[in-house]
């Protein structure tokens, strides 16, 4: 997970004041912290089709529960667990968020440790 990640400038700054809120834990926020630092921030227009960002429907094999799923990432206000429309600040979505397709994130969720890997990316219209 050394790699830089490639994030909006909006959802940078939605990190950034969610680790500030003290909304992770410890070692989340260490790792947020670092990397926030090295991370590339670019227009929503510039981000490239293939990396996990805000209204993008996201496949990912969760290689712990050995299973595939599909969620929408969404920002905190239009989460609809029921439609798979996960928060970008969901343990899911920090762990996977500014990472592309082919990557595997390993992530210290409260809820346990997650190793997920992206399967695909689209931007949802």
């Amino acid at each position: 997970m050394s790699q830089s990640i490639i994030l909006t400038t909006g959802t940078y700054d939605l990190i950034k004041d969610h680790v500030r809120r003290k909304k992770v834990t410890p070692h989340e926020e260490e790792l947020l912290l670092n990397q926030l630092k090295h991370a590339t921030q670019v227009l929503r227009r510039n981000l490239p089709e293939d990396i996990v960002s805000v209204n993008r429907k996201v496949t990912y094999k969760d290689h712990i529960k050995d299973e595939e799923k599909t969620i929408l990432l969404v920002g905190p206000e239009k989460v609809k667990v029921s439609k798979n429309k996960i928060s970008v600040l969901s343990d899911e979505g920090i762990a996977m968020i500014g990472y592309k397709v082919g990557d595997v994130v390993e992530w210290p969720a409260k809820k346990g440790n997650l190793k997920l890997e992206i399967l695909n990316v689209e931007a949802e219209n």
